[in-house]
């Protein structure tokens, strides 16, 4: 009688293990100037929106219109 054992084993390792090479996860200066750029940009937003809030009224309510005193005589 012959048994058999089957063993699970990973699958062998390619010359190239899908990008992560010793520059995997290090940034560019290009990302540096993206994020410098979208500080910018947010600072400028941030600027942009406290001017228009300040422009806002205090209510949005109608003010109530005060009825003349001599409008029966």
């Amino acid at each position: 009688m012959t048994f058999t054992a089957m063993v699970a084993q990973p699958p062998p390792m390619p010359d190239d293990p899908g990008g992560r090479g010793e520059d995997f996860g290090k940034s560019s200066p290009v990302g540096l100037l993206v994020l410098l750029v979208f500080l910018v940009a947010v600072v400028f937003l941030a600027r942009s929106m406290s001017k228009h809030l300040k422009r806002v009224p205090a209510s949005f309510d109608k003010p109530e219109e005060e009825k003349p005193a001599d409008a029966s005589s």
